[in-house]
């Protein structure tokens, strides 16, 4: 029996230990998830980084010697200290907001009472606002008073510590909510911030390198300049590795802050053309061009014919990337833009105490905060990858153009004028350019009225059934006036041609009309030209303004439209659905504001595509008429074989018939005849201008060319004559002395130096001819073509030009009327 009572006795000893000791586990498990322990371990954390930072400040004031001098040299001749500023950025905005916080919680608990648990977290947001500020000096001083590349061991060990309490922090913090079902909304914020902070500083720290440039180091170790040379090189040349946005970080992209650099330099000095960095390779008109170029060609083929269609797929195709991109911004943009009008109902009951749990006001506050972040941040990035988008195809465009300006065939040209051509480079292409800035409309507007729809559809019901109506009957307006606008449109512009052409003629002979007293019988002709445009001007305008008057009084009819439904079917208008409702129609009337100019845009843009296909589908100068023989294969440097050549293909009788004609190398051959015989055209046709309608043509070296009428571009008067050639002195001077430009520079104030105004002004005829037969004669070519060279040029000259140019320049020659 005692033994029995002795058991017994014992085990309930046992027993109670036994709960004693879970008792205890059970109380200190609670008490390290109670926000007291977490904050104050948080607390003494910053505490200790504080110490930390202070014990390396006395380290360094007390370290003897200076030595930082020159590894501040050397560190600022490294590429910038990997990730500092968005180290230090983080740093700021960690200590910045909580210092907000401990402001707010300060005047929140005090007005509410205080706790053992709200003072140690108000201690807790203090040193961790301190600790920050403190780490962000140190990464300020350490950065220019220091030669270190990397972070302190210690520094990126607590940046790892620090990660994983946040991360702790806000897993209980979550736990408490699910059991309790609120929490303070200081701690999910604070928590937030530090574990996305803490996630990139370990990042940082433990999964980057150091990036040092090798090529600045490598003569330093090896002495060899020839890194420097590459370098130097690679900057003039404008290499991707000097390219800020093309090797910006994530972040850097994020807050455009690979701009900071240049934007701190214009600060200081006016920025000259060397201190703007070079594009990258894909932005640049040499490979954004090859792109589009091998798109088109894959589409249309080599012999057929370049449309609308096609040429606009072949610019979406070039930057397709860039495009999917600024469409994902887009919904992100109009998705974020939304939220307020979604929440906005629930956020009037609560501040009515209608909440549906505790620190809803706050949350709601906090997505409002963020989804307005979002939206700001998506729609900076969406205009500025439209407008870089916008600047390639405009770049595309315009060289496409002018290619096919260089190549165009003389009975196309016949039909093109320089006016024409420069409206189709300038206007049509700056179209294409500001169209893509319209290019998501069509499809967003859909998203936009759907989730419009959707929202008024939870707060007034079948009410939105006469919004949805109001906004198709706004939409269906579009097709008569855009059809009224494209009609306009393209009236507009076959006007704004012919201006442009009889302007351009004009001006090109004003010394003629001056002359002959013809001033106001051509400007009464620009001005009936003037008329006409400005009257299709005028019904285009008086298009738009009808478009605009409509849909900018569409939003109020779609408003009035809904509410008028709400009070005839009984719906009741509470305040928070009636704003809501009112910051759905504000919104919604951004695509409806906008959709006149979507239409008027995506107009405009198709007759400029048609216009700029039309250019590119003319006849081209054929490649296969003038038989390219290798330098040096041949004799011969020009022959002609039953050749038949005409300008006008479709016409009867050739322009040229059966010339035979063999030119060796060496040889120099004056071409005479009457005027009209075909002099210039036989020199047309070694240049491979005329087309040819049977016969072979055989070329072998390279030409240089004299027109008839001289040509000199703005420019001094060397760079006239060495036209992109580098500067061989001896050459120079022989040619100067075979053109029989030496006293004519002396004559000039600054010589060859002098700047010829434009198209010559500053010249006389005898003069731009001669500099245009020294341009010729500088190329060194094979072969000569003179077409007349003597024409302005009085007879001593021309005796000296003869005799200089035919004796001493000992090339094939090909003269006529020499």
């Amino acid at each position: 029996m005692h033994l029995f009572d002795s058991t017994n006795t014992a085990t309930a000893l046992l027993t109670n230990l036994l709960n004693s000791s879970s008792s205890l586990m059970d109380s200190a498990t609670y008490f390290i998830l109670k926000p007291i322990f977490l904050r104050g371990f948080a607390a003494s954390l910053h505490f200790v980084l504080l110490l930390a930072l202070f014990v390396s400040f006395v380290f360094k004031k007390l370290r003897v010697g200076d030595g930082d001098q020159g590894s501040k040299e050397k560190f600022s001749n490294n590429k910038r200290f990997f990730f500092y500023k968005q180290t230090l950025f983080c740093s700021l905005g960690v200590s910045s907001l909580n210092l907000v916080l401990s402001l707010v919680s300060y005047f929140y608990w005090y007005t509410n009472g205080w706790s053992d648990d709200t003072i140690v977290t108000l201690l807790d947001f203090v040193l961790t606002a301190l600790s920050w500020a403190a780490l962000s000096v140190y990464l300020h001083t350490q950065f220019f008073n220091s030669g270190e590349t990397k972070f302190p061991f210690w520094l990126r060990v607590w940046w790892a510590l620090f990660f994983s309490i946040s991360c702790y922090c806000l897993v209980v913090d979550f736990l408490v909510y699910h059991k309790h079902g609120s929490f303070e909304i200081q701690y999910l914020v604070s928590d937030l911030i530090s574990v996305f902070t803490a996630f990139f500083l370990c990042y940082v720290g433990f999964s980057r390198n150091e990036c040092q440039d090798s090529l600045l180091e490598q003569p330093l170790l090896n002495g060899d300049s020839s890194s420097i040379n590459v370098l130097e090189s690679s900057k003039s040349r404008g290499g991707d590795s000097l390219t800020p946005y093309a090797n910006a970080g994530l972040f850097s992209i994020l807050t455009f802050s690979w701009m900071g650099s240049l934007i701190a330099f214009g600060n200081k000095k006016t920025l000259d053309l060397e201190d703007v960095p070079q594009l990258h390779s894909v932005d640049s008109v040499v490979g954004a061009f090859s792109v589009f170029k091998n798109k088109l060609e894959s589409d249309s083929g080599a012999a057929s014919r370049v449309t609308a269609f096609k040429l606009l797929k072949a610019l979406l195709l070039s930057a397709w990337k860039e495009i999917l991109l600024t469409a994902l911004l887009a919904i992100i943009y109009t998705s974020a833009s939304y939220v307020g009008p979604y929440l906005i109902d629930s956020f009037v009951q609560c501040l009515d105490g209608r909440g549906e749990y505790k620190n809803q006001g706050y949350i709601l506050a906090s997505t409002f905060f963020v989804a307005k972040v979002v939206e700001c941040l998506s729609q900076r990035h969406w205009f500025f990858r439209l407008q870089q988008i916008g600047i390639r195809l405009r770049a595309v465009a315009t060289t496409m153009i002018y290619n096919k300006a260089l190549t165009l065939s003389s009975q196309s040209k016949q039909g093109q004028t320089s006016g024409e051509i420069i409206n189709i480079m300038t206007v049509d292409a700056e179209r294409i350019s500001d169209f893509s800035w319209y290019m998501h409309d069509p499809w967003l507007v859909i998203l936009q009225v759907g989730l419009a729809l959707l929202i008024l559809y939870k707060n007034l019901g079948l009410a939105t059934v006469s919004t949805f109506v109001a906004t198709v009957v706004v939409m269906l307006l579009n097709y008569p006036l855009g059809r009224l606008q494209e009609h306009f449109q393209d009236k507009l512009m076959e006007s704004k041609d012919k201006r442009m052409k009889a302007t351009t003629e004009i001006l090109r002979n004003m010394r003629i009309l001056k002359l002959q007293g013809w001033e106001m019988k051509f400007l009464s002709k620009i001005l009936d030209l003037r008329q006409v445009e400005t009257g299709w001007l005028k019904k285009y305008v008086y298009n738009t303004a009808m478009i605009s008057f409509v849909f900018w009084g569409a939003p109020s009819l779609v408003a009035v439209a809904t509410f008028g439904t709400c009070m005839l079917i009984g719906i009741p208008l509470e305040s928070g659905k009636i704003l809501s409702a009112l910051a759905t129609f504000r919104i919604l009337q951004e695509p409806i504001y906008n959709l006149p100019d979507t239409v008027s845009m995506i107009v405009q843009t198709k007759v400029s595509l048609d216009r700029i296909a039309s250019f590119i589908s003319l006849d081209d100068l054929k490649n296969d008429a003038l038989e390219k023989l290798p330098i040096g294969s041949s004799d011969t440097a020009v022959e002609i074989v039953d050749g038949n050549f005409s300008w006008d293909v479709s016409s009867p009788s050739a322009t040229l018939k059966n010339i035979n004609f063999q030119v060796f190398h060496g040889m120099r051959v004056a071409v005479c005849g009457t005027v009209g015989s075909g002099k210039s055209s036989l020199l047309s046709c070694v240049l491979g201008e005329v087309p040819q309608i049977s016969g072979t043509l055989k070329i072998c070296g390279t030409k240089a060319y004299v027109a008839q009428s001289p040509w000199i571009q703005s420019g001094k008067i060397e760079e006239n004559i060495l036209f992109g050639k580098d500067m061989d002195r001896e050459r120079y001077e022989r040619v100067l002395e075979a053109c029989s430009l030496k006293k004519d520079l002396e004559i000039l104030s600054f010589g060859d130096q002098t700047v010829i105004g434009e198209r010559g002004i500053n010249l006389s005829g005898g003069q731009k001819q001669r500099i245009q037969i020294a341009r010729a004669l500088y190329q060194d070519a094979d072969i000569y073509l003179f077409d007349d060279p003597f024409s302005a040029v009085d007879a001593h000259t021309g005796s000296h030009l003869f005799k200089v140019k035919f004796l001493i320049f000992l090339n094939t020659i090909v003269c006529s009327d020499c």
